[in-house]
């Protein structure tokens, strides 16, 4: 009896990498959408608030301490995705 084996080739690695930095960016932009609406505290809503506040606010908060709101406006979501969207091809490109 052979026990099948699970090989990660450079492609496949590329390519999970990949999909967690988009679920990713999805989960920051999710978060940041619902950011805009009030939201009623012990609704369904507030749960998954939050949870992605727990997943996304210390990797926004990097980037929160360098560029504080300008006007009301918080930027720093758009830089950190950027820098996110960078550090994936800088590892693909490695990968690969």
């Amino acid at each position: 009896m052979t026990i099948p084996t699970f090989t990660l080739n450079a492609y496949s690695v590329a390519q999970l990498v990949v999909t967690l930095v988009d679920f990713y960016e999805m989960l920051i932009i999710v978060y940041i959408l619902l950011s805009w609406f009030p939201i009623r505290e012990g609704s369904l809503v507030h749960d998954i608030v939050m949870v992605l506040q727990s997943l996304c606010e210390p990797y926004l908060g990097l980037f929160r301490r360098f560029i504080p709101p300008m006007g009301g406006l918080d930027f720093s979501p758009v830089i950190a995705v950027l820098a996110l969207n960078l550090v994936s091809r800088l590892v693909i490109g490695i990968i690969v």
